[in-house]
């Protein structure tokens, strides 16, 4: 510690206190709360002499500094409670005056205000999260913004893959970056994350080209994933059996249909009996009686390959389900666009 330093210390102790004590003085006397900014920043702005004090702490030598510095602290939040205790009562002063300006009637009622509520997506959602959770899975977020690498080619998705092309996808810029078309992704940062086992939910917005009574260009998707030893496909058929009866109820009936994605295999698309007719047919499942609510499969082990998980020790399945698509079998919607015009009309009967 230089001796310019320990001099201004010494000076400052006999100060300090004073200059506390004129603070509090003046803070009380304050009428305005325009004068109480002006005061804060003369003893606790940035060139103040308190403030200049305490960027002098770190040169003070070890003996003296802890004392210092609690000093200094100390006479610094007595001066901040005071200007927020004398800021609190000059509003209370201010809107007793502006009330007494007035010429109304503050006993007349109120105007009836409806509730607010969740959006039915984000009620949608929050259910099926719950639900997930109970099974045991753990909540991933990801960026929306990915690349290609990312949203594609990890996930096995070849180079000429039509899902690929400009009509499908949101490129940004020189296309090296594009706005994620699934939740999938999640999958490929939680495996980077994560060593197995691991059983991962993933929900959140996805962007397509894509836009008409059944389909929007913003979307919510929720993806899962659960990867241990010797998991099968009876594994995943009964948790996405159980995942419907939490939804549904007992009574409705699900079917696995073969299908195909790029990163799983095998894939199957499930169906449900439709939840609005129960099975006799109607127009919102075109007379078949039953509603694709999602897609699902087993990881294909290139999948777990590319991220340095041994697919002879490791399988997993995998799934994934349009949050709006559900939303709108449960409340009976049949235009993905009402979920997004705002009108509160239609939003206050959910």
């Amino acid at each position: 510690m230089d001796d310019d330093v320990a001099k201004t210390w010494a000076d400052a102790r006999n100060k300090i206190d004073r200059l506390r004590d004129g603070a509090l003085v003046k803070i009380e006397a304050l009428g305005k709360s325009d004068d109480l900014e002006k005061t804060r920043i003369e003893f606790l702005g940035k060139k103040s002499y308190i403030m200049g004090l305490i960027k002098l702490l770190g040169r003070l030598s070890a003996e003296e500094r802890p004392e210092a510095g609690a000093k200094l602290n100390a006479i610094r939040t007595e001066i901040e409670v005071a200007i927020e205790t004398k800021k609190k009562w000059l509003q209370h002063v201010e809107q007793d005056q502006i009330l007494q300006n007035e010429n109304f009637d503050i006993s007349l009622p109120s105007r009836l205000l409806g509730k607010g509520h969740f959006h039915p997506v984000a009620e949608v959602m929050d259910d099926l999260i719950e639900i997930f959770v109970e099974l045991g899975f753990m909540v991933e977020e990801g960026p929306e913004v990915e690349t290609d690498e990312f949203n594609f080619k990890m996930l096995n998705f070849p180079d000429d893959h039509p899902a690929r092309d400009m009509q499908d996808t949101f490129y940004i810029g020189n296309g090296t970056r594009l706005m994620r078309t699934h939740t999938s992704p999640v999958q490929i940062h939680a495996m980077k994350k994560y060593q197995p086992p691991m059983s991962v939910i993933a929900p959140g917005r996805v962007y397509r080209c894509d836009s008409d009574v059944t389909h929007s260009p913003v979307f919510h998707q929720l993806e899962g994933f659960y990867i241990d030893k010797n998991v099968n496909f009876g594994h995943l058929k009964g948790t996405l059996e159980l995942f419907v009866r939490h939804l549904y109820g007992d009574g409705v009936e699900v079917r696995f249909r073969p299908s195909f994605f790029p990163f799983t295999e095998p894939s199957a698309e499930i169906d449900i009996s439709c939840v609005l007719c129960h099975g006799g047919g109607c127009r919102v499942c075109k007379e078949t009686g039953w509603l694709e609510i999602l897609g699902a499969g087993m990881i294909d082990p290139n999948v777990l390959s590319v991220m340095d998980i041994n697919p002879e020790k490791w399988t997993g399945f995998a799934f994934g389900l349009g949050i709006e698509r559900i939303a709108m079998l449960k409340y009976g919607i049949d235009d993905i666009r009402l979920l997004y015009e705002n009108n509160i009309g239609f939003l206050q009967q959910f």
